[in-house]
């Protein structure tokens, strides 16, 4: 019988640790509906450096962290006469996404696994989108307070969340983002092995880099 309340104990412990997965360390953005856009942003448009700019996401598991790159295909930001920043939009490369922090066919099976329907079913949505719906001021002259539409995975919600700005001037701009976003508010509610589940939440860093392509 002790053996028997033992094990019992034993199996419950197991399954409440297996439960404990942590959300990756970021804020997590506000996130609402999507909201419609401005057809025409004010201000210059600077075009995206692609090769400059740089997306990294991180998910945890009960076992492991991941994390790895997505590449961003094109974009432009638009700033006003001042250096700052009024709009903008840019487009992601689903199929990009890869992961660093294993190698060799553990590598392969986790980017293959992320490109089907248990996460972003890349086949049928090759590429994300964010359009700046509005740009508020932060706590100092380099903070922003940024929201707008994200669509990935098929749905569009709105999401808010802080940014830097390192360099804001009418020819160019340089500015990180770091947030969480909860992947259930765009359809991605896999959860993972039951010994093995993963967060709720997966964090991105943003780097964009748009210079004056004149």
């Amino acid at each position: 019988m002790k053996m028997k309340t033992a094990l019992a104990l034993l199996g419950v412990t197991t399954i409440l640790l297996a439960s404990c997965v942590s959300n990756p360390e970021g804020e997590r953005a506000a996130t609402t509906d999507a909201i419609e856009t401005n057809a025409v942003a004010d201000g210059t448009t600077l075009a995206i450096d692609t090769s400059a700019s740089q997306v990294v996401w991180h998910a945890n598991k009960v076992s492991k962290e991941h994390f790895g790159e997505i590449s961003l295909t094109s974009g432009n930001i638009n700033v006003s006469s001042e250096g700052k920043i009024t709009g903008g939009n840019f487009t992601i490369d689903m199929n990009s996404i890869d992961v660093q922090d294993s190698e060799g066919e553990s590598r392969d099976k986790l980017t293959g696994h992320l490109k089907n329907e248990d996460f972003f079913d890349v086949p049928k949505y090759p590429t994300a989108t964010f359009e700046i719906t509005s740009v508020t001021e932060g706590a100092t002259a380099s903070d922003l307070v940024i929201a707008g539409n994200l669509n990935m995975h098929g749905v569009t919600k709105n999401i808010t969340f802080n940014a830097k700005v390192t360099e804001s001037t009418p020819a160019s701009v340089v500015a990180d983002a770091d947030f969480n976003v909860a992947r259930e508010d765009w359809g991605i509610t896999y959860t993972g092995k039951a010994d093995d589940l993963i967060s709720k939440e997966f964090n991105l860093k943003i780097k964009i880099v748009a210079k004056n392509q004149a």
